[in-house]
Formats: C-alpha cells, structure tokens, sequence
C-alpha cells in the first residue's frame, strides 16, 4: 500500500503546520470543494451516512486508469467539505489501483486526531472505504 503523490503532498501540508493552523488548512480545503458537473444530481449520488454532516459521492470508474469523483456537502459543514476535498485533491484522476492502494488509515498522517473529533475522522474513513467499495465491484 502506498500513498500517491497528489495524497502525498497533502498530507506533508498538514505535517508542516500544527494545532490551529491545520483546522485553518482543513478549512482552506472546504473552500475548494468543486461544484458538481451539470449532468451529475445529488439524488444520483451515495449518501455517506457515517459524516456528521450530510455527504454525497460519485465515482466513475467507467475508464479504470481514471477514476473520477465528485462530492457534495453543505458550504456549513467545513470539516467535511474539507475531508472530501482532500479525498477529490489527493485521488481524482488517478487509476483504480492507486486508489485501492492507498492505506485505509491514511487519514491518521495528516495529524487532525487532537483537533477533529474521532466521529468526524471516521466520516472521513467511511468516503474512503465507500470509493474503494466502488472501485471493487
């Protein structure tokens, strides 16, 4: 298991800073959350129950060696826009195998454990775990 490098540079952004200021990143991060495409409704989308804040994904696997993925949530839920920015940041665009690559606990690397409760943590795990589901079947 390995962490590309999109993912990679992410999580060494988080390392750089500490205590508030990676609430600051993961808040920068919520800011740059992009739109759904047109022809892709929330209705369509997979309900992330574990989140704490509502969170929706798409993953079109449909050409393996590019993945894409897209992801709603409400502009007042910054921790998970947050979390699925990094996740669209870190792994859109890459081949499915990179993607089932990448640890389950990567998460843990980026250092939010002391500032982000363990419920909003596994919501993060959960948007991890769904994309893998997908990228399996």
């Amino acid at each position: 298991m390995s962490i590309p490098a999109p993912l990679a540079e992410i999580v060494d952004d988080f390392a750089a800073v500490e205590g508030q200021d990676k609430l600051q990143l993961l808040l920068e991060f919520s800011r740059e959350l992009p739109p759904l495409p047109a022809e892709l409704e929330e209705a369509a989308m997979e309900p992330v129950p574990e989140c704490q804040s509502p969170l929706f994904l798409s993953v079109d696997a449909s050409d393996r060696s590019q993945v894409k993925l897209h992801f709603s949530a409400p502009p007042e839920a910054p921790t998970t826009r947050g979390f699925a920015s990094i996740l669209h940041q870190g792994l859109d665009g890459l081949s499915a195998q990179e993607i089932l690559d990448v640890p389950d606990d990567f998460y843990a690397s980026l250092g939010l454990a002391e500032a982000v409760s363990p419920l909003r943590l596994r919501g993060m795990s959960a948007m991890l775990t769904r994309i893998k589901r997908h990228l399996r079947t």
